[in-house]
């Protein structure tokens, strides 16, 4: 299936049913008096959360959702029936915002959660509502109010615990291959990798993360130079950054300091909290560098670009190294304490009248 991680939807609620004007109408029953009924309300439409969808490729071509609108009120006091709510199955992980102010609506980060996005109509009320001591025959009655509508745009920002950050053929998708069951492609040429990847990554039999790779930046993504950086979404709600090197690029010229500083200037034209997110240096590819140079690359790497923080050397294609990441993965994410995962402060999440 291919994955589709934003869509943009027009969502039109139902409108509210007339109210009725009548009046009772019965054999030897004389002046019987106002029996208008109330209108129904119409349906509204709702989002919820399902962790069986991973993609939002459903909205890409069902752009316009409507829901039905309230029954009019009828004698007799009678009331409308009210429409049935419209219920939008995302994936979990969804931000719903709205295209014209940016104003987010809902952030479905929890399987079963449910937001209303568009309200229906209330009903109109028959003139069984309007009699009096001095009104005792209304005629007045209202209309259905009309339903919301609005453009809305959803955005998928997968679910981890930790991101892997890096160039094209760094080797992120070799390293999630190797420490999870994950088996994105992997080719010596660049951009393999043209959507993010979730891997789980098992420390032992009872503790495990998850961990997202997503497609490379190089420098320019944020006017657009390969792919953008709008895949640096899914990064928003992992907790630690894994900023992968290659040690010992293959290109001639290419300059592994250069390359990583063109990825931490992206980072944080893209978003100043996801920059200060805690983030790793990871130096992979250290195979390739014979063994009486390595020292002396890494050292050389690490003053240059001045890098004072936590850092790792592995190669993701034998697996040197890698067991003792995870690890050191696994005990930093246990000894943090559990915080909202996304960047910024929770929004509020619009709640259905059934709630």
């Amino acid at each position: 299936m291919k994955f589709v991680d934003e869509a943009i939807i027009e969502v039109h609620a139902g409108k509210g049913g007339d109210g009725c004007a009548s009046f009772r109408r019965e054999k030897f029953v004389p002046r019987g008096g106002p029996d208008g009924g109330d209108g129904g309300r119409g349906g509204g439409i709702h989002a919820a959360a399902d962790r069986n969808l991973n993609t939002l490729i459903d909205y890409r071509y069902a752009r316009i959702h409507r829901a039905r609108d309230g029954e009019n009120g009828r004698g007799s006091d009678q009331y409308g029936k009210s429409a049935p709510d419209v219920v939008l199955r995302v994936p979990v992980g969804t931000v719903v915002s709205d295209l014209e102010t940016g104003e987010t609506i809902a952030d479905l980060g929890r399987d079963g959660e449910r937001a209303l996005l568009a309200a229906g109509g209330v009903g109109g009320l028959g003139n069984l509502h309007f009699k009096s001591s001095t009104n005792r025959a209304p005629r007045r009655f209202t209309r259905g109010a009309p339903g919301e509508r609005r453009r809305l745009k959803l955005e998928l920002r997968l679910l981890a615990d930790v991101g892997l950050l890096g160039m094209p053929n760094a080797g992120k998708s070799t390293l999630i291959r190797a420490v999870s069951a994950a088996r994105p492609k992997v080719a010596d040429y660049p951009f393999t990798t043209l959507h993010p990847s979730l891997g789980v990554v098992r420390a032992d039999v009872n503790r495990g993360f998850v961990l997202a790779d997503i497609p490379g930046l190089i420098e320019g993504a944020a006017e657009g130079a390969g792919l953008g950086h709008q895949f640096l979404r899914h990064l928003a709600r992992t907790r630690l950054l894994l900023h992968l090197v290659d040690i010992a690029p293959l290109g001639a010229g290419a300059d592994p300091v250069q390359e990583a500083r063109a990825i931490v200037m992206e980072l944080r034209k893209y978003d100043e909290a996801l920059y200060r997110k805690p983030r790793w240096v990871v130096l992979n590819k250290i195979d390739l560098v014979p063994p009486e140079e390595r020292e002396r690359a890494v050292r050389r790497f690490l003053k240059g670009f001045g890098w004072k923080g936590k850092s790792f050397i592995i190669s993701a294609l034998t697996g040197d190294g890698c067991r003792e990441l995870v690890f050191a993965i696994m005990e930093h994410l246990e000894r943090e304490p559990q915080r909202h995962r996304d960047v910024g402060k929770k929004p509020r999440t619009r709640k259905s009248r059934s709630e």
